[in-house]
């Protein structure tokens, strides 16, 4: 769907379920520098951590959140530049173990005018399949700037 034609109350889901491989947790531990080990060793995990296994960085999760908007919204670049504004808040609920497989849900619920374009708000949920608690909940934040 084209964000333009977005409406308060539309909801979106990314279509496809993307699986948190552990050398995807490797990667962003070795961008961000966080080697937790609760991220990495997998052996220790079986033996100290409640979840058994290697978990994703919570801010893995969020910092997908551009990629699996673009797979809901189409933008015609010529028209209109997207740009990430932030988070107005952020919680996590439960762990993405390695392996599992997430999707967004993104409920667009304020669009407000700003000097540069639209604030477009979206209440945001991340589903992890087979689970009922989500990984996380935020408030995410696109400005929607016409060229």
């Amino acid at each position: 769907m084209d964000i333009s034609q977005l409406n308060v109350g539309d909801t979106l889901t990314s279509p496809e379920w993307f699986q948190l491989k552990q050398q995807t947790i490797n990667d962003f531990a070795h961008a961000t520098g966080d080697f937790q080990w609760i991220h990495l060793d997998n052996e220790r995990c079986k033996q100290q951590s409640p979840f058994k296994t290697t978990i994703a960085h919570g801010f893995l999760t969020a910092a997908l959140m551009p990629k699996m908007f673009a797979q809901c919204v189409s933008i015609d670049d010529s028209k209109v530049t997207m740009l990430n504004y932030g988070i107005d808040t952020l919680r996590y609920l439960e762990p993405v173990r390695v392996n599992d497989k997430i999707r967004f849900v993104f409920s667009l619920s304020d669009i407000e005018k700003k000097p540069m374009g639209n604030l477009h708000k979206f209440n945001t949920s991340v589903e992890i399949e087979g689970r009922e608690k989500p990984a996380l909940i935020g408030d995410f934040l696109m400005l929607v700037i016409a060229k």
